[in-house]
């Protein structure tokens, strides 16, 4: 009989994460306890901090992969399925600092910090549900435009 069941990539986690470990913005898209989501953090931190700029930015966690990029002090970090496409996901991750970057006039870490509401919105408006919606960045930039006229 053959398997029925769908299978569908997601993105399981997005956290942004300064050298010293400090957590500066996280969005789980799989259901996680606290104390998971911390020890995760931790992980997450010690693997892609410690790793050899020579190396590849994709690496293997748990039963998943990591998918990092670091920009100035701060390290960008998805978790995927094995399966997917790593390039993908890097390409992922620069465009939301593109974004960033565009939104806030060169982004640097107490943006993130201050206006942390804005960046989930942002987030939000890039990936929903785990599911990449949305690769234009104009089209990101335009609709938070409009947000941002209805403050």
């Amino acid at each position: 009989m053959a398997d029925t069941r769908e299978t569908f990539q997601q993105i399981r986690f997005i956290l942004l994460q300064n050298r010293q470990g400090k957590t500066r913005l996280a969005k789980y898209y799989v259901p996680l306890e606290d104390s998971e989501k911390h020890k995760v953090e931790y992980e997450v931190h010690r693997l892609v901090v410690n790793r050899d700029p020579k190396f590849t930015n994709f690496v293997e966690f748990r039963t998943h992969k990591v998918i990092y990029r670091r920009y100035a002090g701060l390290f960008f970090s998805m978790c995927v399925d094995i399966t997917d496409n790593e390039l993908a996901y890097l390409e992922c991750i620069h465009l939301f600092v593109e974004i960033l970057d565009h939104f806030f006039s060169n982004v640097c870490e107490l943006d993130l910090v201050f206006n942390f509401h804005k960046v989930y919105l942002i987030l939000d408006e890039f990936i929903l549900a785990g599911e990449l919606q949305e690769t234009s960045k104009r089209a990101i930039i335009e609709r938070m435009g409009e947000l941002e006229k209805l403050e």
